[in-house]
C-alpha cells in the first residue's frame, strides 16, 4: 500500500486573515439551497462568512470589488460589515456550504441595505 501523503492531498483553496483578532466561541455550518434566479439582495454579516458553492452558479460581488461568477468547488470570504452587493444565483438551483465564526453569545446576522 502506498503511503498516506501518497494518497491524500491537501490544497490551500483560501487563506484569509481577519482585520482585528476575533474571540471565535463557537462556528456555525449552514448547508444553504437558493432557487435559479434568486438575487440575495444588497447585506451585510455581523461577522465574517466563509464558504464553498457545492452546485449552480453565483454572481458574487462584494462593494468596491470585480464580479466572480461562482461555481462548484469556488470558495469564498465574506468580510465582517463588507457591503456584499451581490450573491445570486443564476441558472440552475444552487447549493452551498456556509461557515460563521462567532464570538460567545452572538448569533448569525445580515442586515439587507
Amino acid at each position: 500500500m502506498a503511503d498516506l501523503s501518497e494518497r491524500v492531498s491537501r490544497v490551500l483553496e483560501l487563506d484569509a486573515t481577519f482585520p482585528a483578532t476575533k474571540h471565535v466561541g463557537r462556528v456555525e455550518v449552514r448547508r444553504i439551497r437558493m432557487l435559479a434566479g434568486t438575487p440575495s439582495g444588497a447585506h451585510v454579516h455581523n461577522g465574517p462568512v466563509f464558504g464553498a458553492i457545492l452546485a449552480g452558479r453565483v454572481r458574487y460581488v462584494i462593494a468596491g470589488g470585480e464580479e466572480r461568477i461562482l461555481q462548484p468547488g469556488d470558495v469564498f470570504y465574506e468580510p465582517e460589515g463588507s457591503k456584499i452587493e451581490r450573491f445570486d444565483a443564476l441558472d440552475h438551483d444552487v447549493e452551498f456550504i456556509g461557515v460563521f465564526p462567532l464570538e460567545p453569545g452572538q448569533d448569525a446576522a445580515m442586515v439587507f441595505v
